[in-house]
């Protein structure tokens, strides 16, 4: 009995203990945010209003089917004379009458404005895609920077902590030293001001990692209830090629290609508004049936009833409008040719964003290689300079000096990997790459 106590207990702790250094991984943050992110929810239904927008049955190429009906009573005093002289009167006489009838209206012909406004609502469907993959991009930019401060912050903790113990075995050894007369009470008062000060430093460090962890669970629309760490290994994409690059970012960079649907858009609304300039040929037709009744004894028919069907065409041409269709026709063609410019304009800016962002890559790169390199040098020079203190040939504070400049380098370092990471992601997401890169 007691053997499967001590195994469920044991057992009980190790879902605890594996639940609480449970790693949630890039590709599991990325699925998560794509899922629950709010904004990228927003996006989702804004592309499914374009698609509604796109279909047949806003094309205005359907026709229109309208039903009418009524009922109608009427109660009058009358009185009338016969051919043969005789006079009659009635009183109360009631008349009922009853219609229903269908109407049908179909635009043959409008100058082709329902065709470009269908092409239009075409374009726009396909401009909400790309907005919200803007929305996907700029969101997961968003999650990358959150989640690797977070590995940045979780290196940074580690480096503290081992300061920490590293601060707290030179106090041990003070106070052993100064028991045995081999330095002054100084000696232990200045480690216990080094271990305060570690002791704040890890304090804040560990409460803005907390703070972090929760800016990330709100890009993942609070998905992640548990606690979790997050990788801190990294993989660069030492295979990426600038100019290959450099063509991608003019083919498929998100706000290039809105522009060019913004200049398709456009053109739509300008071959929509001259086609007003041209007649409206419309198809008509009308199914009806009337029915009456008049008890009056006056009434020559006491009961009549109809059916009518007929059909026609009808053509509406606005001759002349007062000059509105002309002055829309030239302003939509100015700010056309105002997209175009800018089109240009943005060709120019994001071309020096990427030359920017990819030297800014590789400058991180390089930094994060010296500081690696300065890492190796710290920890050298940190371990001769513990084997000195233990031997009494240094000073407390050159040894302390020698751990700060160790947590310095570690501190240097984290920074300098993540930021080639960030810097990384941004050249991918200029270059319309992000959201087809494995990380």
């Amino acid at each position: 009995m007691n053997i499967k106590v001590y195994l469920t207990y044991g057992l009980f702790f190790f879902v605890i203990v594996a639940t609480a250094q449970q790693v949630l991984s890039t590709d599991e943050a990325i699925k998560l945010a794509l899922e629950h992110n709010y904004g990228i929810k927003i996006a989702a239904n804004t592309v499914e209003v374009a698609d509604n927008n796109q279909g047949v049955l806003n094309s205005g190429y359907l026709p229109t089917l309208t039903g009418n009906g009524g009922a109608n009573i009427e109660v009058q005093n009358s009185e009338g004379q016969l051919a043969n002289g005789e006079s009659r009167v009635a009183e109360g006489a009631e008349t009922r009458r009853y219609n229903a009838s269908i109407n049908l209206n179909y635009t043959l012909f409008d100058g082709l404005g329902r065709l470009y406004n269908y092409r239009r609502l075409k374009e726009q469907y396909q401009l909400s895609e790309l907005e919200a993959r803007e929305t996907i991009e700029n969101t997961m930019l968003q999650m990358f920077s959150i989640y690797y401060t977070i590995a940045q912050l979780s290196e940074n903790t580690d480096a503290l902590e081992e300061t920490l113990l590293i601060s707290k075995d030179r106090l041990t050894r003070a106070g052993y030293q100064f028991d045995y007369g081999q330095n002054t009470k100084l000696d232990v008062l200045n480690a216990e001001v080094d271990i305060n000060n570690d002791s704040i430093s890890l304090i804040n460090i560990r409460q803005q990692l907390k703070n972090t962890k929760r800016d990330l669970n709100v890009v993942m629309g609070n998905a992640y209830s548990e606690e979790f760490q997050v990788d801190t290994d990294l993989n660069f994409l030492m295979q990426l090629n600038k100019e290959d690059l450099l063509v991608k970012t003019k083919a498929n960079n998100v706000s290039l290609l809105q522009a060019e649907s913004n200049i398709s858009i456009s053109e739509y609304d300008i071959k929509t508004s001259k086609a007003q300039f041209l007649p409206t040929v419309g198809l008509v037709g009308s199914y009806g049936w009337n029915e009456s009744t008049n008890n009056s004894p006056l009434a020559f028919v006491l009961q009549n009833a109809t059916t009518s069907l007929s059909a026609g065409l009808n053509l509406t041409w606005n001759l002349f409008d007062g000059g509105s269709t002309i002055t829309r026709v030239k302003n939509t063609e100015i700010f056309l040719e105002n997209q175009k410019l800018q089109k240009e304009q943005l060709i120019i800016d994001i071309e020096r964003n990427f030359n920017n962002a990819w030297d800014d890559y590789q400058n991180k790169l390089l930094i994060y290689q010296v500081q690696e390199d300065n890492i190796r040098t710290s920890e050298n020079n940190f371990a001769r300079t513990e084997e000195k203190f233990k031997l009494g040939q240094v000073t407390s504070i050159e040894f302390r000096q020698a751990q700060l400049n160790l947590l310095n380098a570690e501190l240097s370092r984290n920074q300098a990997k993540y930021d080639a990471k960030l810097a990384e992601i941004t050249v991918l997401q200029l270059s319309g790459e992000l959201l087809n890169v494995q990380f």
